[in-house]
């Protein structure tokens, strides 16, 4: 979808726009979201980061998603100047002018630091959000000296890009997400984060996110509990077993799971390298119950068509491959 498409669409009749979902666990879905509670989530967002009438706001992030229409939203509602480049993974490879406002995925992110000229027009950006995948622990040390904000987001499709941020510069970084005005959130009993969010949502949603809730409504991601390996009687979140073999594994890699005969499931990592190199660090950092019993390499790690892990898929080769 081009920007023009998404404006033929918001300025027709009627109060609904379709949306698609990343299908980063499945198939994505198709929903109808009201165009009044896209507004709303925009005026939240600017006013949470201070933008007005006149800042330049830059697209780069896909149409086909929740987060490219959300910042066309953003400009139309809130008079932003909106500079529009195709989406790729440089996107600061051609623009010029000062912008106050961006979102970006963290590989667009990491990709703009491997220049000079990049670098230095991504740290000038006043207000930088990063969703739709987690910032690796690299990259937000990196950022965490930068002179101006940067966000890393949490939301979803269904409430309409993000509900909560969490500062990854300047003294204020934290590994802890605070919610927006008028959202509130709970713990399922299986540990999942319920939101209500009723600016942006009608209803309340139940999430598939493993989350830890303090007391003043901030929150921290543990994981999917679709990606909880259930193996010999042990629950372990693959993003926490990712989340300490990243500093250490060069080589892309994603942590699923596969059938196992006698612990019902097994802990299995793909990755782009050296089996025999994951094996080594897997062995050296992780607990012994949470190393991995099968590798498997791959040309390339599956990934929804905007950037995310393709989960599913992961799991899908896991099983189908002999290792």
């Amino acid at each position: 979808m081009t920007v023009e498409e998404f404006l033929a669409d918001w300025r027709a009749d009627g109060d609904l726009i379709a949306v698609h979902t990343s299908g980063s666990t499945g198939t994505p879905k198709r929903l109808l979201v009201e165009k009044r509670r896209m507004e709303a989530s925009a005026r939240i967002t600017c006013r949470f980061l201070g933008l007005s009438r006149g800042d330049t706001a830059l697209l780069c992030l896909p149409m086909d998603y929740i987060a490219g229409k959300m910042m066309v939203v953003r400009a139309i509602t809130q008079g932003l100047r909106l500079v529009s480049v195709s989406p790729s993974s440089h996107p600061m490879a051609t623009v010029s002018q000062p912008i106050d406002f961006a979102a970006m995925v963290p590989l667009q992110v990491s990709c703009s630091l491997e220049t000079a000229l990049e670098r230095e027009r991504l740290m000038a950006v006043r207000q930088l959000i990063i969703g739709g995948g987690a910032v690796d622990p690299t990259l937000e040390a990196e950022l965490r000296s930068w002179p101006n904000a940067v966000w890393s987001t949490y939301g979803m499709t269904e409430t309409l890009s993000h509900i909560a941020l969490r500062r990854l510069s300047g003294s204020e970084a934290s590994l802890w997400y605070r919610p927006f005005e008028g959202v509130t959130l709970n713990l399922a009993d299986d540990g999942c984060l319920v939101v209500d969010a009723p600016a942006v949502s009608a209803s309340r949603l139940k999430t598939n996110d493993m989350a830890e809730l303090r007391p003043d409504g901030c929150f921290r991601i543990l994981g999917r509990k679709d990606n909880v390996i259930c193996s010999g009687g042990l629950k372990i979140q693959a993003e926490e077993v990712e989340r300490l073999l990243l500093p250490h594994l060069g080589a892309p890699f994603l942590v699923t799971r596969r059938p196992d005969e006698r612990l019902g499931q097994a802990v299995t990592l793909l990755t782009e390298g050296s089996t025999d190199e994951a094996r080594q660090v897997c062995n050296d950092v992780l607990p012994r119950h949470w190393r991995p019993r099968h590798f498997i390499t791959v040309d390339h790690l599956p990934t929804t068509p905007n950037g995310k892990p393709a989960r599913a898929e992961a799991e899908r080769i896991a099983k189908a491959t002999n290792s």
